[in-house]
């Protein structure tokens, strides 16, 4: 029996490590991307977009699904970020989608997520309604559920007297490479260069189907 439980938990961790290939390259694209006003997640405050970029130099916006283990992966990253640049200019908020409110607030809990964090839909049958799906298929992102999906606001791109944010920015539909998403940042900071790693290859494999999560096979 212990043999068999060590083997499960083997598989189980071998397939999230699997899951990690979702990692895909910045992008900018054309895209008619609305102001919000959405819930918070913590407390049940509105929490409107607009104002919350006003004085930033750059804000990500990252759309996740609790259970979704490229999000998991992901999150340490944009809280290493976070604590890093918040005080240069920096500005991060997730955005919840496709799981009950509880999940939501036990997971960012759990990742240490101290950023802010709203919510869109605690549906999954509103996977081809919400608004998430309609911005990140206007960018050509393919995968069935787009846990994580990134845009970039930036203040010289934005929109001004609009419910309109922005018609064009940087996006990822995927997981974000570390060393281009600082990269990124220091360059929209107005800070120097810092020496970069090597870059993570992008990956194909959608890993973030509720119904597969932590399985033992990668989803087609």
């Amino acid at each position: 029996m212990r043999v068999l439980s060590a083997l499960i938990l083997l598989f189980a961790l071998a397939a999230v490590a699997a899951a990690q290939n979702e990692q895909a390259p910045m992008q900018e694209k054309d895209i008619a991307y609305k102001d919000w006003t959405y819930k918070s997640i913590r407390n049940g405050d509105e929490f409107n977009l607009r104002s919350y970029t006003s004085g930033k130099k750059l804000t990500i916006v990252v759309y996740f699904a609790p259970w979704c283990p490229n999000w998991r992966f992901d999150a340490p990253r944009l809280q290493k970020f976070y604590e890093k640049y918040k005080d240069k200019g920096l500005g991060i908020v997730a955005v919840g989608l496709y799981d009950p409110l509880d999940s939501m607030k036990r997971n960012i809990s759990e990742l240490g997520v101290t950023f802010p964090a709203v919510y869109e839909s605690t549906e999954r049958d509103a996977r081809l309604t919400s608004l998430h799906y309609k911005y990140r298929t206007m960018t050509g992102d393919q995968r069935k559920w787009a846990s994580p999906w990134y845009i970039f606001l930036l203040p010289s791109m934005m929109e001004n007297g609009s419910d309109i944010l922005t018609k064009r920015s940087f996006i990822i539909n995927g997981e974000i490479i570390e060393t281009e998403g600082e990269a990124f940042i220091r360059k929209h900071l107005g800070l120097s260069a810092e020496t970069k790693g090597a870059t993570a290859k992008s990956g194909k494999i959608e890993a973030c189907d509720p119904a597969e999560a932590l399985g033992l096979k990668k989803p087609c």
